[in-house]
């Protein structure tokens, strides 16, 4: 009882501290969990220390509980070089693998599907393990919550959801985002076992989630955990209470879950009243000297060349496989071959998307995976992109590698957030790497319309901490999809439709790898530098064929994120004029980023403008006529012969 009285007093005493920082300037915001210890104290305890857990702004007990050291803690908070992300993240948005802590987003949801992962993961593994991960009320509203209980309720995961309804989303309450009575009331639409109980009755919460866990370590599945608290703060120091009435907070203060088990040890004489005020003494004694162990550290030296380093995780690619000879092949089983060797290759790799087991995908690139690799590796998921790719940083977490299929690359747009702000960023704020690949059928020519022909890879080229990858030719297909497995960064994967069924090439035999970051020169001539990736390229040979008269330097990018910078300088500078081509829209592409390369590096070679040959800025169409206009196919050939006549 002495030790649970100090696991909670421990965050309350922190909190204290933190407040009077903030006051005197020395802290730039705060995040009050005062009122609500007994919830991360009570959960934290009762769970194994190898068990994972997903904390948000107001779990200070998850960290305290986990032990992780006082002065560093204090150094995450103060933005210190000996912090947990060295500076790139405030308070809790940080995570540590060494006390299985995974670091928040500000978006919140998202952390409910990266649980779902973990537990994967643990039962794939056959570890009788529970992941327990945090929500506000609040965040019962986002989709995210509602995929991942439903990912989870399907697949069976022993998933511990914990809502903190603390009354307030920032200053919305609780009848203004939702009309159930109770939140625990939606565990019965998914299906799943739920649990209401007074938050801040720290035995309590010990006692219920003890028991939970227990039990869903031997019959694995999710359960819905609703704890009723307060918040006695603002939901940041900045924000103030004042849309909270006055006799709710006197109400809430009465049931304050450090006073409230204070007074119970006192009343059932466990402990005597000075044994308390001797254990405060002790607490503040090591709270005030570990803070100002973390004053006095330095704040962190701005190193660019570090910083733009642990964007990714490092990765020196080592060809594998000797890519020498081999049969025809079509772009489609080129891939399908690669995935295959992929899996036999990886043991620890786990294959997920929609229809992509029985039914093969609707590409059926994925046809005959599940019979060789099975159920529990080739997997059918719920529609709920962004639960998916939430689940793949979570294998990631656990040390698992994932492929991920997206049905049509226009779907993306349902996981852009667990794309940008998780798989990208995750490595440079707390050194967990995304070991993900996602595979993104994309492109026109096929008649499909705006909703399964757009083109992308721009909209991610933007984000740093992905990869980008965009193969023309069978043999790239394989090659690049097996390197893109190999390397631990996110992977987007580009495949065009339109090359599926309609393009074959020699593809060598066995597993081989072609390095990410690398283009390929098809053509070399001295007239005109062609640079182009994915369908454009077969439209530049197609121009050139019926142009022989054009010496023109044909570039493959092969991967738009990192480019190759130093082979597009080079093409330029060869020839002295360059034509930027891509099948995505004009304004936005990426031949904009590549004009601006050869117009800030090769100006003095140019002996001409460079030109950025794209797609019509709309929509992409339905009918044969009007795609075929829109596409930039339609304006190339004319483009370049007016540049070689430039």
């Amino acid at each position: 009882m002495l030790a649970l009285y100090q696991s909670i007093l421990t965050p309350r005493l922190i909190e204290e501290r933190m407040l009077l920082a903030l006051r005197q300037g020395k802290l730039s915001k705060w995040f009050s969990g005062i009122g609500q210890e007994a919830i991360s104290v009570g959960a934290t305890l009762a769970l194994d220390e190898d068990e994972w857990i997903l904390p948000l702004h107001r779990n200070l007990g998850v960290f305290t509980c986990r032990n992780l050291p006082l002065p560093r803690l204090f150094s995450q908070l103060l933005g210190r070089a000996g912090g947990y992300s060295h500076g790139r993240e405030r308070s809790f948005h940080f995570g540590t693998r060494e006390h299985h802590i995974v670091g928040m987003i500000s978006h919140l949801g998202p952390q409910l599907c990266v649980a779902d992962g973990i537990a994967l993961a643990q039962r794939l593994r056959g570890q009788s393990k529970v992941t327990m991960v945090f929500s506000g009320e609040g965040g019962t509203s986002q989709g995210d919550f509602h995929e991942a209980l439903n990912l989870a309720s399907v697949w069976d995961l022993p998933v511990l959801f914990v809502i903190e309804n603390n009354g307030f989303a920032l200053s919305t309450p609780t009848n203004q985002q939702y009309r159930c009575k109770h939140l625990v009331d939606r565990a019965q639409a998914y299906g799943i076992e739920g649990h209401q109980i007074d938050g801040n009755d720290l035995l309590l919460v010990h006692r219920t989630v003890q028991e939970l866990t227990r039990s869903m370590r031997e019959k694995p599945r999710p359960v819905l955990l609703e704890c009723l608290t307060f918040r006695m703060r603002g939901h940041e120091e900045a924000s103030g209470t004042e849309y909270v009435p006055d006799e709710l907070t006197l109400q809430w203060a009465e049931k304050d879950p450090v006073l409230q088990f204070e007074r119970y040890l006192l009343r059932e004489k466990l402990v005597q009243a000075e044994q308390c005020e001797l254990m405060r003494v002790k607490l503040k004694e090591k709270i005030s000297a570990a803070w100002e162990t973390a004053l006095l550290e330095p704040p962190p030296a701005a190193d660019a060349c570090r910083e733009v380093c642990d964007v990714y995780r490092s990765f020196s690619h080592a060809p594998r496989g000797n890519p020498q000879s081999g049969q025809e092949m079509r772009y489609v089983d080129a891939i399908a071959d690669g995935l295959r060797l992929a899996m036999q290759q990886n043991f620890n790799l786990v294959f997920m998307g929609q229809d992509v087991a029985e039914y093969g995908g609707v590409f059926k690139i994925s046809k005959g995976l599940l019979e060789e690799f099975g159920p529990e590796r080739v997997r059918n998921t719920p529609l709920c992109e962004s639960a998916i790719v939430g689940a793949t940083l979570g294998l990631s977490v656990a040390g698992l590698k994932s492929i991920m299929e997206m049905q049509f690359a226009d779907f993306a747009s349902c996981a852009f957030n667990q794309i940008v702000n998780n798989l990208a960023k995750s490595h440079y704020r707390w050194g967990q790497n995304a070991d993900v690949v996602i595979r993104f059928p994309s492109g026109g020519s096929v008649g499909a319309g705006p909703f399964h022909s757009q083109s992308l890879e721009a909209t991610f080229a933007h984000i740093p901490g992905l990869k980008i990858v965009y193969p023309a030719f069978p043999d790239e297909a394989k090659g690049l999809l097996l390197a893109a497995v190999d390397d631990p960064n996110p992977v987007l994967y580009f495949e065009h439709k339109a090359l599926y069924r309609r393009l074959k090439g020699p593809v060598p035999e066995g597993y081989y790898t072609t390095p990410l970051g690398v283009a390929r020169q098809l053509r070399e001539g001295d007239q005109v530098s062609i640079i182009t990736y994915g369908l454009g390229v077969h439209w530049a040979l197609e121009v050139l064929e019926a142009h022989p008269e054009i010496r023109a330097t044909l570039l493959d990018l092969r991967t738009l994120l990192p480019l190759d910078v130093e082979a597009i300088l080079k093409a330029v500078r060869a020839s002295g004029k360059a034509l930027v081509l891509h099948e995505d829209t004009l304004t936005g592409g990426i031949g904009g980023e590549v004009a601006a390369l050869i117009a800030q590096h090769c100006f003095e070679y140019l002996d001409g403008p460079v030109i950025r040959c794209g797609s019509l800025d709309t929509p992409v169409p339905f009918a044969k006529e009007l795609e075929q206009d829109f596409l930039a196919r339609a304006r190339f050939e004319q483009q370049l012969l007016d540049l070689v006549a430039y």
